[in-house]
């Protein structure tokens, strides 16, 4: 298990700036996406996405340890749960997992959808399910892990409806984020419990009510975490993902600070 940041951690950065940071930082890699200062040119990946991938792997100082696709400009255009736009999320899905293979990202993460217009919960899981079915396939083919995010104001909300997407569509992974459980007040053991389906990880403090919080001012206990991911076999990239960003009020804590303590955290408990 090694140690990662995220490329939107740091929004006043380009990508060049985020790799230079986390190869002073000691940090081996960094995920990537299309937002902020360091955002990729998503229409040249999709466009020339071998291409692409190999300029941004070639660039970047550190190695890519995931990519963060978004079909539409924001969480809901053509989100998965809208059936309306398969066709065209499989084609744009296709070209982005020739771009993780050229970059050298092992996986891929992608968000699992919204409530659109009257759906249900279990409504729109199913049009998720089923929408998630081809890109997995392609993922397998390509052999690059296909992860969803469960988040805060998706549908994918609990642990347990988390369970019965990966129950119901063999082969995803989960990009998991413990803070999207703890801000709505589930237990760390309940997260814990999907760590089967572990395929990528975001790291930050949370508390019931904060997305975000400084290390020391929030409930979930790191050591105890790494330890079940390595309990459960996970072989992956932890993502240290301290935000400033207006979404859910995540814009008070110094982000460097919490990523370099971050990073000594991790460093203690996996130390011989």
């Amino acid at each position: 298990m090694r140690l990662c940041v995220t490329s939107w951690s740091f929004p006043q950065l380009t990508l060049d700036e985020v790799g230079g940071l986390a190869k002073v930082l000691g940090i081996e890699a960094i995920d990537i996406g299309y937002f902020y200062r360091s955002a990729l040119d998503k229409a040249r990946l999709l466009a020339e996405p071998e291409r692409y991938g190999e300029e941004v792997r070639k660039r970047l100082p550190v190695a890519v340890s995931n990519l963060y696709h978004l079909f539409g400009r924001d969480t809901l255009e053509r989100n998965l749960a809208n059936p309306a736009h398969r066709a065209e999320n499989l084609a744009d899905f296709r070209q982005a997992l020739k771009f993780c293979k050229a970059v050298g990202s092992p996986t891929v993460f992608i968000l699992p959808g919204m409530i659109n217009g009257a759906q249900s919960r279990s409504q729109a899981l199913d049009e998720t399910v089923e929408s998630l079915k081809p890109l997995i396939e392609a993922g397998s083919e390509a052999g690059v892990a296909v992860c969803v995010e469960p988040h805060v104001h998706s549908y994918l909300e609990s642990p347990e409806i988390t369970a019965q997407m990966c129950e119901r569509a063999p082969g995803v992974k989960l990009a998991i984020d413990y803070a999207h459980f703890a801000v709505s007040g589930y237990r760390q053991e309940e997260i814990d419990a999907l760590a089967q389906w572990f395929g990528h990880a975001h790291l930050r403090q949370a508390r019931p009510g904060a997305l975000q919080a400084k290390l020391e001012e929030g409930t979930l206990n790191f050591p105890a975490m790494f330890a079940t991911f390595r309990d459960a076999g996970y072989d992956g990239w932890f993502a240290s993902e301290y935000v400033h960003q207006g979404y859910f009020d995540t814009l008070h804590d110094d982000v460097l600070t919490e990523t370099v303590k971050m990073r000594d955290l991790f460093r203690a408990w996996s130390a011989p």
